[in-house]
């Protein structure tokens, strides 16, 4: 895998981050430190996803198996499933939204990680985090807008869905999409026409969180509700379900 080798012990990157910030919040921070977008560059190979709304029945399978598979500690979640109510009774429909990281193209977690412990593989365009660079500081989960990150409170890290790559870089699904009683979840490489993702994408139409923000997730939806695909995104980050 390539990445940055680059290491920040945490007491020096505190002592760097107290001098920048200078009492300001991260927010301030996060303006000083913002620099013009890093797109990814050409890869071998796209891992992404295809979600079909129409086929996800809110069973909730997804997320035992991530938190099963990767270990994820109590009360946080790299896999779930929001689970909305549209209308007014009588007339009153249930959606439900599978969640993870969508893998952005042009990642804000990872343009604005000051040591580096957010990185992409060149090999397939994963985003990953380097627990042994990572300092905890928060930064990247307010970045993300999508709120798909959080810090491991054993880890003291921060933590996110990598599509399972110690499955997928051994040729296996990812888990949630092998727990998915629906087969709701498409996985595979999207540069390859003939994956089952691919002709899933060619086949359908999609739609991506946030698309507006230009960050180019690698996560499609396929007949998500416009209720809740659309402009007042803070109803998906009020809590993983509900």
């Amino acid at each position: 895998m390539e990445k940055s080798g680059k290491t920040v012990s945490r007491r020096e990157f505190f002592r760097k981050f107290g001098k920048q910030v200078g009492g300001v919040g991260v927010g301030a921070f996060l303006v000083q430190v913002a620099r013009p977008s890093l797109a990814a560059a050409n890869s071998l190979k796209k891992y992404g996803m295809v979600i079909d709304t129409n086929r996800c029945i809110g069973c909730h399978g997804c997320t035992i198996a991530c938190i099963s598979e990767n270990n994820v500690p109590d009360g946080h979640y790299r896999s779930w499933v929001k689970i909305m109510n549209k209308g007014s009774y009588p007339n009153v429909s249930t959606h439900f939204l599978p969640r993870l990281c969508n893998n952005c193209e042009d990642a804000p977690c990872l343009n604005l990680c000051p040591t580096g412990a957010t990185y992409r593989t060149h090999e397939d365009g994963v985003v990953h985090v380097d627990r042994q660079i990572c300092v905890g500081c928060r930064i990247c989960v307010v970045a993300c807008p999508y709120g798909s990150r959080f810090v491991n409170p054993i880890t003291h890290t921060a933590d996110k869905c990598d599509f399972c790559y110690h499955r997928i870089t051994r040729g296996l699904q990812p888990a949630c999409v092998d727990a998915c009683t629906g087969r709701a979840r498409i996985f595979g490489d999207m540069n390859d026409p003939e994956s089952d993702v691919s002709r899933y994408l060619e086949n359908h139409s999609t739609q991506r969180l946030r698309a507006d923000l230009d960050t180019r997730p690698k996560v499609h939806y396929v007949n998500a509700d416009e209720y809740i695909m659309g402009p007042d995104y803070s109803r998906l980050l009020a809590g993983r379900s509900s």
